[in-house]
């Protein structure tokens, strides 16, 4: 083996290895890869920027901007109140139209801006039908998933995998093409959910759950360190104020800065404002402290939350949301939102102590108390979504809905009669929303998630790297000859088809999906010249199974959502989840050799 293939094979691993540790960004991870494939020139400098005339993530981009169009115009919101007004329906009818309408919506926009309206909804449905959460959030991530199978643009794995066999002189798969295998497998996996989805899907806690009936009653307020008070240069423990007292401390506020707190070291100065959350008998002890008074009572006239009751909300964290990377106290969240933060969920998880230094995570689920006011303000905001009632839809005017529906309508029609490719298609697409004024130019590029373009850019240089070091030819051959031990013809090009299936769709639920999409692609299309057979069914085989991720919460965007919101357990998915891999792997192998045969 020579030292170019080992490098190559080192760099995979070191790679994936680093996609499960979790401790560098992927994005990152990918484009120190490319920066290393480069400086190392194992894929040719010639060629190495051949990468960005994939035409993928192009497409993605473009996918991603028409999908915050069709979400800001209010469609998404109107079509996710007729789920709430199923609530007098039947537990599996609930679910039968849940799926088949996100299912719809997923199969031509972006999945986890469907996902993230649906929530509150879902949530409100919830409580109407007197079920807990989790009985219907892992079913709502489930049929975004599903929908995403049915088009070339339901997943950005679908575009990935198809950009990679156009550019190694595949033609390109039809918009409408998976239909023939993604259709029959949303109605098998939503009767599968209606069927086994109550007595399967466990009943979870939310966050705010986990908090006392007391807890619950808490009231926030502000007070004031006199000058001259017996307080100064005393801690914050030393001081009274002591949560046995029903008084707890979230915050000190000291010359117009949120400063940090340490109960038993921070000293009291004069001026020191002391943002408190009270139980009702705790408001009355704050008082009773000599040389404290609380805000309200002085009328300073300060911008100040003071003794009203708490509410308490939760919310989840957008992708593109600029608290990402950072943590509570560094983006002042207290003085931002005038909102405190009690609890966070995370990976199942649920974190009430050092929440301010722990750095914010897309799909992070935050219990917040702060007054209504603060609450309704947030309901605008692009880095939150909040759960207590389903949003209002936007008042958009009917003809920018007209020319949101029109121009989507008009990209897919385009590329589906084959008059323009779907890349070019959902570029004058965009080109034309941003001339029509439904998206300002900043939106649209917020509403892309660069770390996913960026992931898959360093991720297709290294499959151009498995390529021209013959990496992926030499997996390809190991993988033909023990297959064709076990025999020839088309049983073996049907064995050979499973394990790509089953190794993608593992690797997938561990590791991003875009990721395993751009390794398995090379591959597939090397087994395929190995064994001699058409490419076509290998093509799809890995746009579904880098597409179908069931088992676990990290194996797809949305499932991670849902695994914060519902307060699931890494396990519950694995209970719903591995019998719906296993079905979509059985329809997989039967169907797609007939629909494509090799």
């Amino acid at each position: 083996m020579s030292l170019e293939l080992i490098s190559v094979f080192v760099l995979l691993g070191l790679t994936l290895a680093s996609f499960v540790w979790e401790k560098i960004p992927p994005d990152v991870t990918a484009v120190a890869l490319f920066a290393i494939l480069l400086v190392t020139g194992l894929i040719p400098r010639e060629n190495a920027f051949a990468v960005f005339a994939n035409p993928a993530p192009v497409t993605i981009g473009a996918m991603f901007i028409l999908s915050a169009a069709l979400v800001k115009c209010g469609v998404v919101d109107r079509l996710s109140s007729f789920v709430e007004r199923a609530g007098v329906l039947p537990y599996p009818v609930v679910i039968l139209l849940m799926v088949a309408l996100v299912a719809t919506l997923s199969a031509f926009v972006n999945n986890t801006p469907v996902v993230v309206v649906f929530l509150p909804v879902v949530l409100g449905l919830a409580r109407r039908m007197k079920l807990a959460p989790s009985k219907l959030l892992i079913p709502l991530s489930y049929g975004a998933v599903l929908g995403g199978t049915c088009t070339l643009v339901g997943t950005s794995t679908n575009l990935i995998v198809n950009g990679i066999a156009v550019s190694n002189g595949q033609p390109s798969v039809a918009l409408f093409e998976l239909a023939k295998l993604g259709v029959p497998i949303v109605l098998i996996g939503g009767v599968y959910l209606a069927i086994v989805g109550k007595r399967v899907l466990p009943v979870r806690e939310m966050l705010t759950d986990i908090l006392s009936d007391a807890e619950k009653r808490e009231y926030i307020t502000e007070a004031f360190v006199q000058p001259n008070s017996p307080m100064i240069g005393k801690t914050i423990k030393d001081s009274g104020l002591k949560w046995n007292r029903g008084v707890r401390v979230l915050e000190l506020v000291r010359h117009g800065v949120a400063v940090p707190i340490d109960l038993k070291t921070t000293e009291l100065r004069a001026g020191d404002r002391l943002i408190m959350s009270c139980r009702p008998q705790g408001i009355a002890a704050a008082r009773s402290v000599e040389g404290l008074d609380l805000v309200s009572d002085l009328e300073l006239g300060l911008e100040q939350i003071a003794a009203h009751e708490g509410s308490l909300v939760e919310a989840v964290v957008l992708p593109q949301s600029d608290l990402v990377g950072k943590t509570v106290r560094g983006v002042n969240f207290r003085q931002r939102f005038r909102l405190v933060t009690i609890a966070l969920h995370r990976k199942g998880r649920n974190v009430r102590e050092a929440i301010e230094t722990l750095p914010i995570e897309p799909g992070d689920v935050l219990l917040m108390m702060g007054t209504d006011e603060a609450i309704d303000a947030l309901r605008s905001s692009n880095d939150l979504v909040l759960f207590d009632r389903a949003r209002t839809p936007t008042k958009s005017p009917t003809g920018q809905i007209a020319l949101v529906l029109g121009v989507i309508a008009s990209v897919i029609g385009s590329s589906a009669l084959g008059i323009l490719p779907i890349e070019i298609a959902a570029v004058v697409g965009v080109v034309i929303l941003l001339i029509g004024r439904v998206l300002t130019s900043k939106e649209a590029y917020a509403s892309v998630e660069w770390n996913l373009i960026f992931l898959i850019f360093g991720m297709l240089a290294m499959g151009l790297a498995l390529e021209s070091t013959g990496a992926a030819g030499l997996l390809a051959t190991g993988l033909v000859g023990m297959i064709n031990s076990f025999g020839g013809g088309v049983s073996s090009a049907l064995l050979a088809l499973a394990i790509i299936y089953l190794t993608t769709m593992v690797l997938t639920e561990i590791l991003s999906n875009a990721a395993i999409a751009a390794l398995m692609a090379p591959i597939a299309l090397q087994v395929a010249a190995e064994l001699g057979v058409d490419p076509r069914p290998f093509v799809v085989t890995v746009m579904f199974a880098a597409s179908a991720a069931f088992s676990t919460p990290i194996g797809y965007q949305t499932n991670t959502y849902v695994y914060g919101v519902g307060g699931y357990r890494f396990t519950d998915f694995f209970k719903i989840g591995i019998p719906l891999n296993l079905m979509c792997f059985t329809m997989a192998v039967i169907f797609i050799p007939r629909i494509w045969p090799f």
